[in-house]
């Protein structure tokens, strides 16, 4: 494909804008596209990440899967966003500990893994967005820990469908994929439904929820 611009590099990477002309002539040199159909797994737990990817357009998801088979989503990458996980696997040069998987198709911006860790070492710009970057995902991160970990299922059951819900009021979506992003089982997610819906919150279907009282959901959500 043909190689990126300055221009398109500046706007992923606005730091490069103020760098030097060496640091600018280099992420010119090294940097590839790529594109991704839907479905397409680009890691697997164990693997030994070869490039960093900030994703340009579509959205990445980053999971683990227990022993049990369990799925829980850790985060996703969308505009502009580059994985944590692999950054640190390159800079640490260990195994990818999750797996990632294109839910749409993407396109990205890749850097080779040697050359990102030569200039994390020389320059300060690269330092500071790696640093960035890892810093917001931790919190992320953090955060789906404390609400698996501590957090009435319901309550995030609930939130969850009012984020889901923010563009229209019908979701689209199997108790089984709910249960992945929540890191539960299938059969707790669908009594909670079940619940939900005797008390009028929401409408059940085959592969599809009706938010019918909102304020019920945020209600739930908030409880602790």
């Amino acid at each position: 494909m043909p190689s990126l611009t300055l221009a398109e590099l500046e706007t992923h990477f606005p730091f490069l804008q103020n760098a030097d002309a060496l640091i600018r002539q280099q992420a010119q040199a090294q940097t590839s596209r790529m594109e991704l159909p839907a479905e397409t797994h680009i890691c697997w737990e164990g693997d030994t990440c070869q490039h960093l990817a900030l994703v340009v357009n579509g959205t990445v998801r980053v999971y683990k899967i227990g022993e049990t088979g369990r799925e829980i989503t850790l985060y996703r990458l969308e505009r502009n966003e580059s994985c944590v996980l692999t950054a640190s696997c390159i800079l640490s040069q260990r195994p990818f500990p999750a797996l990632a998987i294109t839910e749409t198709q993407v396109q990205a911006i890749l850097i080779p893994a040697p050359v990102l860790r030569q200039w994390v070492a020389q320059f300060d710009g690269w330092r500071s967005y790696i640093f960035d970057l890892m810093a917001h995902r931790l919190a992320t991160v953090i955060t789906t820990v404390e609400e698996v970990a501590f957090g009435r299922l319901d309550a995030r059951l609930a939130r969850f469908l009012v984020e889901a819900g923010t563009v229209s009021s019908t979701l689209h979506l199997t108790h089984q994929e709910i249960a992945s992003e929540l890191g539960t089982a299938r059969e707790v997610v669908s009594r909670i439904l079940k619940d939900f819906e005797k008390e009028g919150l929401l409408g059940l279907a085959r592969g599809q929820i009706e938010l019918l009282n909102r304020n019920g959901l945020h209600h739930k959500a908030e409880s602790v």
